[in-house]
């Protein structure tokens, strides 16, 4: 028991210790870059292409597991690089295709094609209602946002300056 404590006191002190801010050091955020439009990293093209050798490895066994793999990595594309989607249109999405897809798997019920046209269904509503947000910043920003310079220089590059 003694030396649990013991431990327990030193885990404390390490832990006191690191959040502890470093003198003279200035903590300041990152001022975020201002970079709309369509994006692609090295991390986006590896989910992209070992996303496609899952689909087509796994189509042949089970085609619906292929499909699905497929699927979900087309909307990974259209959502994070394309529309450039915010979380909670994402997870909606997300939350539909699950439960569409889910009960498909588990109780053959309400079938691919109800799934499948529900989800995408979801999709277009997602994507328009992104596309209408003073915050859009996807594919055809200038000519679907106009105003986004604007918007960002008043709601997030105000925010993360030093000032605030």
């Amino acid at each position: 028991m003694i030396r649990f404590g013991s431990c327990l006191k030193s885990l404390t002190v390490d832990i006191v210790t690191a959040l502890r801010p470093i003198p003279n050091r200035v903590h300041t955020m990152a001022q975020p870059e201002f970079k709309p439009g369509f994006r692609l990293s090295k991390l986006d093209v590896g989910v992209l292409v070992f996303g496609t050798i899952g689909a087509v490895a796994a189509w042949p066994l089970v085609w619906w597991i292929g499909f699905v793999i497929a699927f979900v990595v087309a909307h990974f594309f259209l959502f994070c690089n394309v529309v450039r989607m915010a979380r909670p249109l994402e997870l909606i999405w997300a939350a539909t295709f699950v439960m569409l897809a889910g009960a498909t798997v588990m109780f053959e019920t309400p079938g691919w094609t109800v799934a499948i046209t529900g989800s995408l269904v979801v999709t277009a509503l997602c994507v328009c209602v992104e596309m209408r947000k003073p915050s859009y910043h996807g594919i055809a920003w200038r000519r679907l946002n106009p105003m986004l310079p604007q918007w960002w220089n008043d709601h997030v590059a105000r925010k993360s300056s030093p000032s605030n």
